[in-house]
């Protein structure tokens, strides 16, 4: 190795970033910025997916193609954030003991092992856990692509508590809104305890020095009546056709697509505020994958959309409506259309109740392609629990939904709430919170 080493800052760049976001090259300003030759190899395999994977890898060789028509990649080009980029085919003449030569992601890091070896401050940037403590293994710096990440500890609630005062209380019980100086976000709640006699009071900032009371709701919601405060303050959300996007973030249990899918059916069935329900989530297995499966697209999505019809299964057991008697009806008639992720993108939506379940397994740009389909008139709906992630490339503090969340909230046409009682059942309960 050289003595002599390199002030600029090397970043050897794996897939898998690419694949999370394709333009995360422009992340690195000032540096230099190494592409493995086995990464493009990789994106040319990826390319001819039909999921989110196969468009973001079309998207990075497109990005790439645009910079190579500006110079030479093997000899760098220069990006407009004054870094510089190069495709890179190095790897080491006598390569690291204990470590196959042939497999992929083993080139990929032994192109940053012989490119520090040489003297450069070297960084490998890789989604994958285990790449970079094989990278670590090798001696190399291993970070993760952190651009979008966020920090789950502090996620945005979308609701404060507070213990109201005996004066605050008569206010509470008597005004439609009261004076409020404490600077809030744009439908952010507030929850009044008044622990003497064991009563609750809801307010909404909505942009005024004053909170709005929000007044218990008393017609259920297509059968469903909230159980906690929580719950009321997303069937407001919900029901409010001022606010385009909502999101509700909750461990299993707490209600989070229940409650959005009663406040879809109310708006599209009863209020005809929308044209039908539009219902999807993400294709990612939790344990092994069971393999191929038989039918037609409405088949296939059944067997990842059951938690979706055991909702809706519930709802119309109790919530009786003339002419809809259960959940195939509802979809033969329109009223709701179940459907892939990979289908969605491309399509314009308008006057659409959007929901999109299980949304903490999507990445911050996956979530920017769905969010930006809806059309005129459409609201978007996304639940999930950042804790319970299932794609191996994210964590609670890079999936998509922090994302939005974080990035989100200030903004008037949005609302969201942390929910955090389960209500399923007491088993429920004691499983979110011990395992």
């Amino acid at each position: 190795m050289s003595d002599h080493q390199d002030p600029i800052k090397v970043f050897v760049i794996d897939t898998n970033v690419l694949i999370h976001y394709p333009e995360a090259i422009l992340s690195f300003k000032d540096n230099e910025i190494v592409i493995p030759l086995q990464v493009l190899e990789e994106l040319d395999n990826l390319k001819t997916y039909s999921d989110q994977r196969g468009k973001s890898a079309r998207d990075a060789i497109r990005f790439l193609d645009t910079v190579s028509k500006k110079g030479s990649l093997h000899d760098g080009v220069k990006l407009e954030n004054n870094s510089l980029l190069k495709v890179s085919l190095i790897q080491p003449q006598d390569p690291p003991s204990g470590f196959d030569t042939n497999q992929p992601d083993n080139k990929i890091l032994f192109c940053a092992y012989e490119l520090q070896r040489q003297g450069r401050r070297v960084f490998f940037v890789s989604k994958d856990i285990n790449a970079r403590v094989k990278a670590q293994a090798l001696g190399l710096k291993a970070v993760d692509y952190e651009k979008q990440k966020v920090d789950i500890a502090t996620l945005y609630q979308g609701v404060i508590e507070l213990d109201a005062n005996t004066d605050q209380v008569a206010l509470l019980k008597t005004l439609p809104e009261i004076p409020w100086n404490d600077q809030l976000k744009y439908n952010q709640f507030v929850i009044f305890s008044d622990k003497k006699k064991s009563e609750e009071f809801l307010g909404k900032y909505t942009g005024h020095a004053s909170l709005e009371i929000i007044q218990p709701q008393e017609e259920p919601i297509c059968g469903i009546q909230p159980l906690n405060m929580r719950q009321r303050i997303a069937l407001n959300l919900l029901l409010d056709d001022s606010i385009k996007l909502v999101t509700l973030v909750g461990k299993a249990g707490t209600g989070k697509t229940l409650v959005a899918i009663a406040a879809g059916l109310k708006k599209i069935l009863e209020e005809k505020k929308y044209s039908r329900m539009l219902v999807t989530r993400p294709v990612v297995s939790v344990g092994k994958e069971i393999g191929y499966l038989p039918g037609e697209k409405q088949a296939k999505m059944s067997a990842w959309m059951q938690p979706i019809f055991d909702n809706l299964d519930f709802i119309l057991g109790i919530y009786k409506r003339d002419k809809i008697k259960n959940v195939d009806q509802l979809i033969k008639e329109k009223v709701i259309e179940i459907e892939a992720l990979s289908f969605i993108r491309g399509r314009s939506l308008p006057n659409q109740y959007i929901i999109i379940d299980e949304a903490q397994n999507l990445t911050p740009h996956e979530i920017k392609t769905i969010v930006s389909r809806a059309g005129e008139n459409t609201k978007v709906v996304l639940t999930g629990d950042p804790y319970q992630i299932d794609n191996m490339y994210l964590d609670s503090n890079s999936n998509g939904l922090s994302y939005l969340v974080e990035h989100f909230k200030g903004q008037k046409l949005y609302g969201h709430v942390t929910l955090s009682k389960t209500e399923r059942s007491e088993l429920a309960e004691l499983a979110s919170s011990l395992l």
